[in-house]
């Protein structure tokens, strides 16, 4: 049983909504340790990089907006979701490090973790309106907006990486990062 039903709600659509703005909460604070992680180690890549960082600062306000529309509800994020999202970022960041093509990596799992975000704001837009919650599904809609500009972006511009990586490579230059 989900931690709202336990609270006593009888409406499962706010229910499910409030568990899953949670988990939503959840997957940005990974995102962020996961991005900024990224950032850091993208010396080579300055496009990227700072295309990276752009997204940490949309990251952080969309954090808060999730935060914001659980307030709404009168509701608040899940600490132990947001560790668990932390932890993960932090064991990403660590297997990213050891090796030798990292920023082709991180740019393929950035694009697959843009591709649920994507899915679970286009969820979360269903079930506030399913709710009635009209603020929760406009804040939603925004968020979604902003990731699929990046996964657009990634898919743009990672052929290119991947090309500036190679180059590197035959040069004998560091292409890790």
């Amino acid at each position: 049983m989900n931690t709202v039903r336990q609270q006593g709600y009888d409406n499962p659509a706010r229910e499910n909504l409030v568990d899953w703005l949670r988990n939503a909460h959840a997957m940005e604070v990974q995102a962020e340790a996961m991005l900024k992680g990224q950032a850091g180690r993208l010396e080579h890549y300055p496009e990227v990089r700072a295309r990276v960082e752009q997204h940490v600062t949309e990251t952080q306000q969309q954090a808060r907006d999730v935060e914001q529309c659980l307030k709404s509800l009168g509701e608040d994020t899940s600490t132990l979701k947001d560790t668990g999202g932390k932890a993960m970022a932090l064991m990403q960041a660590m297997g990213g490090t050891v090796t030798s093509d990292e920023v082709i990596k991180g740019a393929i799992a950035s694009y697959a973790f843009e591709h649920m975000e994507i899915a679970s704001y286009t969820a979360l837009i269903a079930a506030a309106q399913a709710a009635g919650e009209t603020q929760v599904a406009r804040a939603c809609e925004a968020i979604l907006q902003q990731e699929k500009a990046m996964a657009a972006w990634l898919a743009e511009h990672t052929p290119g990486v991947v090309q500036q990586y190679l180059q590197r490579e035959r040069a004998g230059e560091t292409s890790k990062r």
